[in-house]
């Protein structure tokens, strides 16, 4: 029976090739993927790679589920910091577009949508991905609940639409991000 410092290990070891799945496929795209890249990435052997993973769609699978795991707890932070102050729409807009324009830009959010893209080809990762935007839909419905959005049920798609829109616009410009905050309004005030 494994002890905890050898589940702890396991757990750790199973993290580091996520990430190193995810930036490899940032790196290289989907095309690109090699389970050589990933074993050399995460710093394991070839054999510790099949063992936690047997096969990429697998990987891949749970490499999209920790990112978006990992992104919503940080995201969930920021609502936290920010919902005991009573925010109005408006200021919520504005903060939503202060943290999208200090987000990370690296590998590991090109590679999440990636593979995104790669779940329209592959059946095999569109539960993963219905989960991850699941995962969205909920944490933008607490927002607009927190903000007294009315029908906040009928926003949660069209917003998490629309943030997921200008994140890919703002990888593949460069662009800062601004004008979320408007888009956000007009959005939210259009359906009120």
């Amino acid at each position: 029976m494994a002890g905890p410092q050898t589940r702890d290990r396991l757990v750790n070891t199973r993290e580091a090739i996520l990430h190193a799945a995810l930036k490899v496929v940032g790196e290289q795209g989907v095309g690109g993927l090699t389970n050589r890249r990933i074993a050399t990435a995460a710093g394991v052997s070839l054999g510790t790679l099949t063992y936690h993973f047997p096969s990429q769609t697998a990987l891949l699978r749970e490499a999209m589920l920790l990112f978006v795991e990992e992104e919503t707890t940080k995201l969930t932070g920021f609502v936290d910091a920010y919902r005991e102050q009573g925010l109005s729409v408006e200021q919520a807009a504005s903060v939503v577009e202060q943290v999208i324009a200090q987000l990370p830009f690296g590998t590991d959010e090109l590679g999440a949508h990636e593979l995104y893209l790669q779940a329209a080809r592959d059946p095999g990762l569109q539960d993963a991905a219905a989960r991850c935007f699941a995962a969205y839909d909920e944490l933008a419905l607490v927002i607009l609940k927190t903000l007294g959005v009315p029908s906040p049920e009928r926003l949660t798609g069209p917003v998490v639409a629309l943030i997921a829109g200008l994140q890919l616009r703002r990888l593949a410009t460069g662009d800062d991000g601004v004008g979320v905050a408007q888009s956000l309004m007009m959005l939210v005030r259009g359906a009120s």
